[in-house]
């Protein structure tokens, strides 16, 4: 049994693929990338699988994401960024010459 759900494009030549299937007798959502190229096309090995009876847990997982959450990290990350340029490095010791 397979079914594919949706496919979005990661880059021209990779798309991630998300689908039902049956691996190994056991039914379950596989998410993995797809990629088009000169020497190979297929699924690589990036990617998850999440098995049927684990499905609900990682559904309401997702479903608790807000668009909003993405634009807090967003806005946190430029705000961290920021910091870092206004003050000195804490990574560095100096050195007693």
């Amino acid at each position: 049994m397979e079914k594919d759900i949706d496919k979005i494009s990661k880059n021209a030549d990779t798309d991630i693929v998300i689908r039902i299937d049956d691996f190994g007798g056991k039914p379950g959502l596989t998410i993995r990338e797809f990629i088009r190229g000169e020497r190979y096309t297929g699924f690589t090995k990036a990617g998850i699988r999440i098995p049927a009876d684990k499905f609900k847990i990682f559904k309401q997982a997702i479903n608790s994401i807000k668009e909003s959450d993405f634009q807090a990290n967003n806005q946190e990350a430029l705000d961290e960024s920021e910091q870092k340029e206004a003050s000195p490095s804490e990574d560095f010791e100096e050195e007693a010459i």
